[in-house]
């Protein structure tokens, strides 16, 4: 089940963004907006929601995350960028803090 979140997920809304995968949360960050949506089979059905939200392009940044274990997985298509990030993984130090400190803030157990 995919969720837009503003807020802390409850327990509840982690499990349901956890149907898909069982043990990690595909999700997207908006790093201006602050603004998170996990679940879904894909990053990209993340990146889509937050579109549809009034999100830009340049601020959307996908990772996956472990709940049990806190593990963050900055590595995505979502990610890869000609102009901004040569990567699927998230290569500037500073985005990369950005959206650990949103999945920490939107995800970290309760």
């Amino acid at each position: 089940m995919i969720l837009l979140l503003r807020n802390r997920a409850t327990s509840q809304q982690i499990e349901q963004m956890l149907t898909e995968h069982k043990f990690y949360i595909k999700t997207a960050v908006d790093i201006e907006r602050l603004v998170l949506v996990g679940g879904g089979e894909l990053h990209a059905d993340c990146e889509k929601e937050l579109l549809k939200d009034g999100s830009r392009q340049q601020d959307i940044w996908a990772a996956s995350f472990m709940p049990i274990t806190g593990k963050m997985i900055f590595e995505s298509m979502v990610n890869l960028r000609p102009r901004q990030n040569r990567s699927m993984e998230i290569l500037d130090p500073n985005i990369r803090e950005r959206v650990a400190q949103l999945l920490i803030e939107f995800l970290e157990n309760l």
